[in-house]
């Protein structure tokens, strides 16, 4: 896509290297900050449920020591556990409220609730959950928990929306974000409460006024059956964002990043 990116090498001697972003697809991100590693809503695997992957696989980020991993809710397409699992078990997990309990049922041994406005540190990085607007419930038998968004604060911050509708409490964030993670698209037909469009998206990046703004949530899975299925399918959700933003926010500089693609901080 952008000619300033590169495809991903990420591997473990060069992680504490450099700041950077890569987007393995969907809302799975690594963020690398401090020399930390933190692996957003791992979503590593060709198929979950119905959904079928139609970008490459994660390559070697996918496989990448990780210090912790960042849930925004249990949904399949973001609380995906075989995915988690082959991070292993060990592996420190923050969990919005309720789902931590869940999943220490489930083998994790390191997971840590965050509520909104709680804060965990992990080396030189700070991990700090924020609102969202999303029903992050399992269904139909997994846990009644909520939806958050993070914020990742080293030597820059960064802000992982998850999954979450527009609201105007995002403005609480302005001034304080370096790169904001904002999903633009789903995957299915349409798309549903608790989601951004990509005009939504960029009325969001224009509240938080971030200097870099990344769109994410789509370009990844589609439903199994006829190819035209789903909203996320090719560039045209970035696309769209990137040209929103460009009205409405242009103090932002708009990131597109396909997957597989990473972004220097």
């Amino acid at each position: 896509m952008a000619p300033v990116l590169s495809m991903v090498a990420m591997v473990e001697d060069e992680a504490s290297a450099r700041d950077r972003i890569a987007f393995l697809g969907h809302s799975t991100l690594r963020i690398g900050l401090g020399g930390e590693s933190l692996l957003t809503d791992p979503l590593l695997r060709a198929r979950v449920a119905h959904l079928r992957r139609y970008a490459p696989e994660p390559g070697p980020a996918g496989r990448a020591a990780t210090s912790a991993v960042l849930l925004s809710h249990a949904h399949q397409d973001h609380l995906d556990l075989p995915s988690l699992r082959a991070l292993g078990l060990q592996t420190p997990i923050f969990v919005p409220p309720g789902a931590g309990g869940w999943m220490r049922r489930r083998g994790f041994a390191e997971v840590t609730e965050l509520g909104v406005g709680e804060e965990a540190t992990l080396g030189a990085v700070s991990v700090r959950a924020v609102a969202a607007e999303h029903d992050g419930r399992r269904y139909p038998f997994g846990p009644r928990s909520a939806s958050i968004g993070y914020v990742v604060s080293g030597a820059s911050t960064v802000y992982f929306a998850g999954d979450t509708g527009l609201f105007e409490g995002m403005a609480e964030l302005a001034g304080q974000i370096d790169v904001a993670l904002f999903p633009v698209a789903g995957w299915g037909r349409t798309l549903g409460p608790g989601h951004m469009n990509p005009l939504d998206a960029a009325r969001a990046t224009a509240l938080v006024r971030p200097g870099i703004a990344i769109p994410i949530h789509w370009g990844t899975f589609r439903p199994i059956g006829p190819p035209g299925r789903g909203l996320t399918l090719g560039e045209r959700p970035a696309r769209e964002f990137e040209r929103h933003v460009r009205e409405l926010a242009p103090e932002s500089e708009v990131r597109l990043l396909a997957p597989g693609e990473e972004t220097d901080l």
